[in-house]
C-alpha cells in the first residue's frame, strides 16, 4: 500500500477530503490541473473556486442546507469553517467574499505538511490505482480524458449528461382541493358511469396509483400562465453550454414561445382527463410524477427550463394547485457530467467494484456547494478508515442530511439524477404528523443533530 491517498480535484469536495485526511496525519497528494489548464467555466488559480452564486445558502435549521452546514460544523468541515470565517452580510443566508474565500482555503492547504500539491491535468487513473487509494472530485466539468477514463473504469456507456431538469417540489404543499392522482385516460368519466360512480373510482384510485398528480387549468388560468412564461427572466449561459445544451432539449418557455397553443399539445396536453370539479376534460393539465420512494417528493413533467429561481417561483406558482408549492429544487439546465452513483457506488462514497477507489463532489450526483463539501468529508473519512485496517466505516444516520445524501445517491434508481439537501430525502418522524412546516422541520432537525452524535 502506497503511504499515502491520491486526491484528484481542488474543488470544494477535493479540498475538503484532502483537510479530513490531513488531520489524521495521513499524507495527500492533491492534483489540480489549475493553472496549467482551465475548464470553460473558471479563471481563478485559487483552490475551491466558486463560479456561480456567491451564497451557501440558508443557515436556518429548519431549512435542509442549513441543517447540513450545522452538521458540517460539527464535523469539524474546514470549507464550512471558512465559508463562515469569509462571509458578507446576506441575511439569513451564509454567503462569502468568493475571492478571499478561495484564498483562505488555498493558504489552508498549501500550507499542511501532509498535503503535496501537484499542478498538472491527470488522465489515467489507472496507474494510480495500483496499490493506492484514489478519491475522483472532479467536479461536473470533468476534463474530456479523465472522463473517458472513467468511463472505462466504471464500465458506463457514457457519463450522463445534465442538459436539464425539471424542478422537484414536495407533495404536502400541493392544494388538493385541485390537485388529484391518476394517470392519462383513467381519470377520464366513461360513458356508461353516473357522476357518483366516476367519482368512487377516482377515490379508489387515488390509494393504488398516487404516481403522477394532475393539475387541471381553465382557459383563463391556462393563458394567464402561458404570458408569465413566455415573458419570464432566463438564467444567461456560458457559451459553450449553449450548442451542447440546445441539441438534446427544449427549455418550456422557448417551447411556450412557439405559440399559445404549443404547450397543450405538447406536456401540457389536456387529453384523458377530467376535472373531479367539473367532470369535464379541462383546457391544460399539468402533470407531477413521484420522483422518491417515499412520494413525498414530486417533479413537474416536461418542465426542463433556464428560468432564473426566483422567476419559477413566481411563474409556477400560477398553476392552479401550486400557489403555496415548496420547490426542494429548481429546474436548471447548464453542462453537468456526474457518474449514475446509484448504480456505482456505497453509502461511503466508495466504488462498489473497486475498493480503492472513491467520488466525492457534483460528479457522484450531490448538487450544491454544501451538498459537495459533505461527501468530500464522507469520502475523506472513509479512505482514512480504509488506508488502516480497513475495518471501520462511517456511515453516517439516514436521518441526518449528511447520510439522507449518502443513502440517495448508492440506492439503486433506474431514473437517478442529481438532488440538493432537502427535507423530503429524510425519514418521516415514525408516528408523528406534525401539519405546521416550520415545527415539523424543527423536530426533523433535532432529530438529525441527535443522531449525528457531535456538539
Amino acid at each position: 500500500m502506497k503511504d499515502y491517498i491520491t486526491i484528484i480535484g481542488g474543488g470544494l469536495a477535493g479540498c475538503e477530503a484532502a483537510y479530513q485526511i490531513a488531520k489524521q496525519k495521513i499524507k495527500v497528494r492533491l492534483y489540480e490541473m489549475k493553472p496549467q489548464k482551465y475548464s470553460p467555466a473558471h479563471s481563478n488559480s485559487d483552490l475551491a473556486e466558486i463560479v456561480c452564486s456567491n451564497s451557501f445558502k440558508s443557515n436556518l435549521l429548519t431549512n435542509a442546507c442549513g441543517l447540513l452546514k450545522e452538521e458540517l460544523r460539527r464535523l469539524d468541515s474546514l470549507l464550512i469553517r471558512i465559508a463562515d470565517e469569509t462571509s458578507v452580510p446576506a441575511g439569513q443566508a451564509l454567503a462569502v467574499d468568493r475571492y478571499v474565500f478561495a484564498k483562505r482555503v488555498t493558504k489552508e492547504i498549501v500550507e499542511n505538511p501532509y498535503i503535496e500539491m501537484i499542478h498538472e491535468e491527470v488522465t489515467d487513473i489507472k496507474e494510480m490505482l495500483k496499490d493506492g487509494i484514489v478519491i475522483v472530485a472532479t467536479g461536473p466539468l470533468t476534463s474530456d480524458g479523465l472522463a473517458r477514463q472513467i468511463q472505462e473504469l466504471t464500465g458506463q456507456d457514457k457519463l450522463s449528461f445534465y442538459d436539464a431538469a425539471a424542478p422537484i417540489l414536495q407533495k404536502d404543499s400541493i392544494d388538493f382541493s385541485i390537485a388529484f392522482y391518476g394517470d392519462r385516460y383513467s381519470q377520464e368519466k366513461k360513458k356508461e358511469e353516473t357522476e357518483e360512480q366516476w367519482k368512487q373510482r377516482l377515490m379508489s384510485q387515488e390509494s393504488e396509483e398516487q404516481s403522477y398528480i394532475n393539475l387541471p387549468l381553465n382557459q383563463e388560468e391556462y393563458e394567464r400562465f402561458w404570458e408569465a412564461l413566455v415573458e419570464a427572466e432566463v438564467v444567461t449561459l456560458h457559451e459553450f453550454e449553449k450548442k451542447e445544451i440546445f441539441e438534446g432539449c427544449m427549455p418550456i418557455e422557448i417551447m411556450a414561445k412557439r405559440g399559445i397553443h404549443t404547450l397543450r399539445f405538447g406536456p401540457l396536453k389536456p387529453v384523458g382527463f377530467d376535472d373531479p370539479r367539473t367532470a369535464r376534460r379541462p383546457y391544460a393539465i399539468v402533470q407531477l410524477r413521484q420522483d422518491d420512494k417515499q412520494a413525498s417528493l414530486y417533479n413537474m413533467v416536461g418542465f426542463q427550463t433556464n428560468l432564473k429561481y426566483g422567476e419559477q417561483k413566481r411563474v409556477f406558482g400560477l398553476i392552479p394547485g401550486l400557489q403555496k408549492a415548496e420547490f426542494v429544487k429548481y429546474g436548471v439546465m447548464h453542462r453537468n457530467t456526474y457518474i449514475n452513483s446509484s448504480l456505482l457506488l456505497e453509502e461511503t462514497y466508495r466504488s462498489k467494484n473497486i475498493p480503492n477507489l472513491y467520488f466525492a463532489g457534483q460528479i457522484t450526483g450531490v448538487e450544491g456547494y454544501v451538498e459537495s463539501i459533505s461527501s468530500g468529508l464522507v469520502a475523506g473519512l472513509n479512505a482514512c478508515d480504509d488506508f488502516g485496517d480497513g475495518g471501520k466505516n462511517h456511515r453516517f444516520s439516514e436521518y441526518t442530511v449528511i447520510g439522507a445524501l449518502a443513502k440517495y445517491i448508492s440506492t439503486p434508481n433506474t431514473k437517478f439524477q442529481p438532488m440538493n439537501a432537502n427535507f423530503g430525502i429524510l425519514p418521516d418522524l415514525h408516528g408523528k404528523r406534525i401539519r405546521d412546516k416550520k415545527e415539523r422541520y424543527s423536530k426533523l432537525a433535532e432529530r438529525s443533530l441527535q443522531s449525528l452524535g457531535v456538539k
